[in-house]
């Protein structure tokens, strides 16, 4: 007897059982596009919300919970408070491979509050600013994980979406207390951006940090009366101050050392029985880092014992130097490419021009916000935690046109046209292109091994230690 036609392809193997294909990626980049910019207004008001809350590093509690409440009311599951910080959360939607992380940050920056003009004009009662565009950074982050959230419900992407809330990248590490955590285990791949005033794919490295407050104890007196009787714990911080410029001259040529003073003394007719200072060490390499911050703190030591004091330091921070996976940077090359730059109205070009006015140094045309950076090779000059992350899981990024060009991140500049439309332009290239990155990451299994090999031949034998140790997160360094 003959068999049925579909029984005979099934033994002929020719109709195993196989999950549906995955729906071409430039549908779905096309569908993407549209729908982030339809929600244009929707991320606007959310990055503006978190512009006027200006919160500092591990204290960003309305930050966190707004984004946290944007996510959960999507269909995400939110772990909140992770790693032992109150503000930091992780939101998930889905399930199975591959997993594909987000990275968001809202910190601000102390001493940069300035209203979104053109002029130099704080914001009178307020001390913290968004001179680095994290409030732009969250929501941008946000707005892909909500877009790939759609895809996954629809069923057109299959696999799972983690939105990471990270607190204090400006100083604080939050990020390594997450990857210490092992929050990133499972995790195929993760996409982030930063705020800039140009449109790039992230192809150098950021320099590892490591910071520290170094706290001097003296003895109080009488500055005039009994100085003998005094031990001023600010000559120790100076005394370390000095050690530390001469010091300058004897490290590789790569090296950052950067202080400011917290507390000096309060009146200068008291001999200041309490004085600090807070360091941060820089270089290209984790081990040089480690290298001239122990000679830091054997400064330290001395400054106390020619001083007559005592001192103990706290770690506050360290993170490495960012692994650059060049497989996933050449893939949101093309995405980033795909999406463009960000057009100014004359208005905005009026206002970008008022912005570099006030630089004091020579700026690029305003009009270059709308053009793509060429992929090649550019030098990192800061840190960020995210170092942490590519040396555990194969990592992108890439910078957004959301200054000015020609602004320098941390200034009164960076946080005016972060408050301004232009920001909100920049942010939405950002949200486009890290969403376009992350369909290939779902849709191309091969991009994730050959990012993943990669990795591990960058990685090799060295074994993941953060630089910060075994200490609970500096919940309060900001104070």
């Amino acid at each position: 007897m003959r068999k049925p036609y579909f029984l005979g392809l099934l033994g002929a193997g020719l109709l195993a059982f196989r999950p549906a294909p995955t729906p071409p990626a430039e549908p779905l980049k096309a569908q993407a596009m549209q729908d982030l910019q339809a929600h244009y207004a929707d991320y606007r008001q959310l990055a503006q919300r978190i512009w006027g809350f200006a919160e500092v590093g591990y204290k960003e509690t309305q930050s966190s919970a707004l984004l946290q409440k944007t996510l959960r009311e999507h269909g995400f599951a939110v772990q909140a408070g992770v790693a032992g910080i109150p503000t930091a959360f992780v939101a998930t939607y889905g399930s199975g491979q591959p997993v594909i992380g987000v990275l968001a940050e809202y910190d601000a920056l102390p001493g940069l509050a300035q209203q979104a003009v053109a002029t130099k004009t704080p914001i009178a009662g307020q001390d913290a600013g968004h001179g680095c565009g994290h409030n732009l950074f969250g929501t941008a982050s946000v707005a892909t994980g909500l877009e790939l959230q759609k895809l996954l419900k629809e069923g057109k992407l299959r696999g799972t979406v983690k939105v990471y809330g990270c607190p204090a990248e400006e100083g604080g590490s939050g990020k390594v207390y997450l990857v210490r955590a092992g929050l990133f285990e499972g995790v195929d791949a993760v996409v982030h951006w930063h705020p800039s005033n140009n449109n790039a794919a992230m192809t150098g490295s950021y320099i590892a940090n490591k910071s520290a407050k170094f706290r001097f104890h003296g003895i109080a007196a009488h500055a005039a009366a009994s100085p003998e009787r005094g031990r001023s714990a600010l000559d120790g911080v100076e005394a370390l101050d000095n050690m530390v410029n001469m010091l300058r001259e004897h490290v590789p040529q790569e090296t950052r050392i950067h202080y400011v003073i917290t507390s000096g003394g309060k009146a200068p007719n008291v001999v200041p029985d309490f004085a600090e200072v807070y360091y941060y060490v820089r270089h290209p390499d984790r081990a040089v880092v480690q290298a001239v911050f122990e000679r830091v703190t054997k400064a330290a030591e001395g400054a106390a014992l020619g001083t007559g004091t005592a001192m103990d330091y706290e770690v506050i921070g360290g993170t490495h130097e960012l692994l650059l996976n060049e497989t996933l940077a050449h893939a949101l090359q093309t995405n980033l490419e795909q999406v463009g730059g960000v057009t100014y109205t004359p208005e905005e070009m009026a206002f970008g021009q008022q912005i570099q006015a006030t630089l004091g140094a020579a700026a690029p045309l305003v009009a270059q916000a709308a053009e793509i950076g060429p992929y090649k090779p550019r030098d990192g000059g800061g840190s960020s935690d995210v170092g942490d992350v590519s040396y555990v899981v194969p990592t992108v990024g890439l910078t957004a046109a959301t200054w000015v060009p020609g602004t320098p991140a941390h200034s009164w500049q960076a946080v005016a046209c972060s408050g301004k439309e232009i920001g909100t332009k920049g942010m939405m290239v950002a949200a486009k292109t890290m969403t376009l990155t992350a369909i290939d990451l779902f849709t191309n299994p091969e991009l994730l091994t050959k990012a993943k090999a990669e990795l591990r031949q960058k990685v090799g034998s060295y074994v993941y230690k953060p630089l910060l140790g075994d200490r609970k997160p500096a919940l309060n360094y900001r104070d």
